[in-house]
C-alpha cells in the first residue's frame, strides 16, 4: 500500500490543488468577475465558501466510508483510478497549454465587472453572498464531483493512514492552493494590471501538468509494487 508522510501529503495536495484551480472553469470565472466588482476580498471569500463545502464533504466521506476505504482491494482500485485520472489530466493540461487553448483574459473580466458593478452595489453585494457563490458554483461544476470521486478519494485513502494529522495535511494543502491562486487572480484584477501574462500562465500549467503525470504514475506503480 502506498504511504505518504504528512509533509508529502501537504506538498502534493498543494500542487495538485493548484493545478486544478488554475484551469479555467466556473469558479475562476466568478472570481474574475467578482474581483472586478468588489476587489481583492472577493477571492478569499469565494474560496472560503469552496472550503466549507469541501470540508463538509471530507467529514461525510470519512464518517461513512472510512472502514470501506481502508480495505486492500478498495485502496488498490482507488489508487489505479485516481492515478490514471491524474496522468490523463496532466497530459491534457500540457497539451492544451502547448496549443494555447487555455488563457485568462484579465482585461475582459475587469471590463465586465466594471460594467455591472453599479447595479451590484446598488442591491448590496455582501460578504455572505460571495461565500455562498463559492459553495454554489462548486456544486454546479461536474468536474468538481469527478475530481472528488477519483483523485479526492485517493488522497483521503492515503491521508487516513496518518490519521487526523494526515487528513488535516491533505485538506490544508488543498485549500491553501485554492487560496493562493484565486487570491492572486483577485489581486491582479483588482489592481488592474496584467501581471499574469499568457506565456507565464501556460508555462506554469505545463510544469504542473508534468507533475500530475509523475504523481499519477507513482500512484499506479505503487499499487503494482504493493501487489
Amino acid at each position: 500500500m502506498l504511504n505518504l508522510s504528512w509533509e508529502l501529503l501537504f506538498a502534493t495536495a498543494f500542487v495538485v490543488g493548484l493545478t486544478g484551480a488554475m484551469m479555467p472553469g466556473p469558479l475562476l470565472t466568478v472570481t474574475l468577475a467578482e474581483a472586478a466588482r468588489r476587489g481583492f476580498i472577493a477571492g478569499p471569500l469565494i474560496v472560503l465558501g469552496h472550503a466549507i463545502l469541501e470540508g463538509g464533504l471530507i467529514i461525510a466521506l470519512v464518517a461513512g466510508l472510512a472502514s470501506f476505504l481502508t480495505l486492500p482491494k478498495v485502496t488498490t482500485v482507488i489508487a489505479l483510478v485516481g492515478g490514471a485520472f491524474l496522468v490523463y489530466m496532466g497530459y491534457t493540461i500540457i497539451r492544451d497549454a502547448r496549443r494555447g487553448n487555455v488563457d485568462i483574459d484579465m482585461a475582459a473580466a475587469r471590463e465586465t465587472g466594471d460594467a455591472t458593478g453599479a447595479v451590484v452595489e446598488e442591491h448590496g453585494s455582501s460578504n455572505l453572498r460571495l461565500v455562498g457563490l463559492g459553495i454554489g458554483v462548486s456544486l454546479a461544476n461536474p468536474y468538481w464531483s469527478l475530481w472528488w470521486a477519483t483523485i479526492g478519494l485517493g488522497y483521503i485513502m492515503l491521508a487516513l493512514q496518518q490519521g487526523q494529522l494526515g487528513l488535516w495535511s491533505f485538506f490544508s494543502g488543498h485549500i491553501l492552493a485554492d487560496l493562493a491562486w484565486y487570491g492572486a487572480v483577485a489581486g491582479v484584477v483588482a489592481a488592474g494590471r496584467r501581471l499574469l501574462t499568457p506565456p507565464v500562465y501556460r508555462g506554469i500549467l505545463t510544469v504542473c501538468g508534468a507533475f500530475l503525470v509523475i504523481l499519477g504514475g507513482y500512484f499506479i506503480i505503487g499499487v503494482g509494487i504493493a501487489g
